[in-house]
């Protein structure tokens, strides 16, 4: 390696820990921040709860054997529903492709229900579904499926025209083509899919928790609220950030290998 490439690296490196280190001094100094002005009642601590309030929530949630049973719960459902909007999101959208006019026909109608705010539904899924766990999940497909077959689809629609000619003068099979150049080009659309998938199904799911639930982060969250508990409520958003952030660095991590892969569409 050449003492060009090595100072290179070695910059990439010394840029990637600044930001670490940043992120951190930021997050940091937040949470002291924080605690600071509820301490010395700059900001009143009923209202806005504290790091201390927030970490003694966790634990007597802890030893009441609680906060493990609302995170599996949670985090269950936000699983359901983000394979379910990928594999039925992904068919679909492979579907549009393959069969446009199928796509022109339903366009106007998947913008309408694309467009609908779906908490309105809400009452009309509990009679439908009743005040189960398969009324949360169907509130998640509601919430992220359209945007899941949109994403995938465009990303189809974006391969390279001239690869695709070049696939068809070769006599390269409607299978072959799907299958070697359509949805590798398409992966990276795909992985961005994955990413706002679980962000949606994450919303979905709270959304769902919230009407007809009685545990899990978004139930813990409504009865905070009803009994005027801000430290639950607070205790329910940052378990939520954590989960968030754990789902989203998992898909990372999958992009990272898939990156490796020796799967690469045609150059």
């Amino acid at each position: 390696m050449s003492p060009e490439q090595k100072k290179y690296l070695a910059n990439i490196r010394k840029k990637d820990l600044l930001v670490k280190f940043a992120q951190i001094f930021l997050l940091v100094t937040f949470i002291i921040s924080w605690e600071l002005l509820a301490r010395y009642e700059i900001i009143d601590s009923f209202i806005f709860s504290s790091p201390s309030e927030i970490i003694k929530t966790l634990i007597n949630l802890y030893n009441d054997n609680n906060l493990f049973k609302h995170i599996y719960t949670t985090s269950i459902e936000v699983i359901i529903a983000f394979s379910a909007s990928l594999i039925i999101g992904f068919l679909i959208a492979l579907l549009f492709y393959i069969f446009p006019l199928i796509k022109r026909i339903l366009d106007p109608f998947i913008t309408m229900i694309n467009s609908l705010p779906k908490v309105a539904l809400g009452p009309l899924i509990i009679i439908w579904m009743g005040a189960n766990v398969k009324s949360i999940i169907f509130m998640a497909l509601l919430i992220n499926l359209i945007v899941t077959i949109i994403t995938i689809h465009n990303g189809m629609l974006a391969t390279d025209a001239d690869k695709i000619k070049l696939f068809k003068v070769l006599g390269a099979s409607k299978k072959d083509m799907i299958t070697k150049l359509i949805i590798p080009s398409a992966k990276n659309e795909i992985i961005s899919a994955l990413k706002l998938d679980i962000s949606m199904s994450l919303i979905g799911v709270i959304m769902g928790e919230f009407l007809s639930c009685k545990q899990g982060i978004g139930y813990l969250i409504l009865y905070g609220t009803q009994v005027f508990n801000l430290s639950l409520v607070m205790c329910g958003i940052f378990i939520l950030l954590l989960l968030s952030f754990i789902f989203y660095e998992s898909i990372n991590i999958l992009d990272k290998k898939l990156a490796k892969s020796t799967i690469q569409p045609l150059d």
